[in-house]
């Protein structure tokens, strides 16, 4: 029988009385099992529990923002192509979610799949999702970079949340990228939007360190964290919040919590909840 490790929960800073545990949020959905980025994936992760989804975007050739992590679709949809130089149309006549169990139309027992739930999906489907579902969940949604269209990424992300009335103070949506300079733009374009400036290497965070503004949420890898712990150490101590991608075990989580930090990013939401003790 597996038995589920034990977390050592994490008080409060500054209070020994209270216990406070991190947002959990769904990298690409509940991408562990599921085809990441699919509605499959989000619907799963929202019944999971998770309080929050994280995905990125990308432009499409005709200007639609979609939900895809690589610029090129061999990986996901099994064919030659860039999601820059391809249309909407012609993403949506794609599967995006056999690659993920390639044998499963010769499993009896495999469950019926709707094949909605496997096309590419568009950031305004997302966030349709996410407004009409039946409790408050936020959004991570990260720009991808370089790209062929520059600043248009962003700028279309911020027209996008403005249809939700999402690119002001309140809004469930942050924002992230490893790019400084997309960071900086989305501020220009959202002054009152939350961003998290993704760090991928610790060696980064004292060339960052003077250029990210104090309101800035970091987001460092757990690999970094493991590997280099004097920078989350740094960050707590700089009273930085802290968003840390991608914690999928007990013993990353425990990281996360004895630093404190405010959200994990997960492609096992469910799993992470189960050890928080949801």
């Amino acid at each position: 029988m597996r038995r589920t490790p034990r977390i050592r929960r994490a008080a409060t800073r500054g209070s020994t009385a209270s216990v406070s545990r991190p947002q959990v949020v769904a990298h690409r959905g509940a991408s562990h099992e599921n085809p990441e980025h699919t509605l499959a994936a989000y619907v799963k992760a929202l019944d999971e529990g998770a309080e929050a989804l994280e995905c990125d975007v990308r432009l499409t050739a005709d200007g639609h923002l979609v939900c895809v992590h690589d610029r090129d679709l061999r990986r996901t949809a099994s064919t030659a192509g860039l999601v820059s130089t391809t249309s909407l149309a012609e993403l949506d006549e794609l599967d995006f979610a056999s690659w993920k169990s390639p044998w499963s139309e010769l499993d009896d027992e495999a469950p019926e799949r709707d094949p909605d739930h496997g096309k590419v999906l568009t950031l305004r489907k997302l966030l349709e999702t996410v407004a009409d579902y039946d409790r408050h969940v936020e959004l991570a949604i990260e720009t991808k970079h370089p790209t062929r269209f520059g600043g248009l990424v962003e700028r279309r992300l911020v027209e996008t949340l403005g249809d939700f009335g999402w690119d002001r103070a309140g809004s469930p949506a942050r924002v992230m990228s490893f790019s400084l300079n997309a960071v900086h733009r989305l501020r220009r374009l959202a002054p009152d939007l939350d961003v998290v400036m993704l760090v991928d290497k610790a060696h980064h965070w004292p060339v960052l360190r003077p250029l990210v503004d104090d309101d800035w949420i970091i987001g460092p890898g757990i690999q970094e964290l493991r590997a280099h712990p004097g920078l989350g150490r740094h960050l707590v101590k700089a009273g930085r919040e802290v968003h840390v991608w991608t914690v999928n075990t007990a013993e990353d989580l425990q990281i996360c919590l004895d630093l404190g930090v405010t959200a994990v990013i997960s492609d096992r939401p469910g799993y992470i909840l189960e050890l928080l003790g949801r």
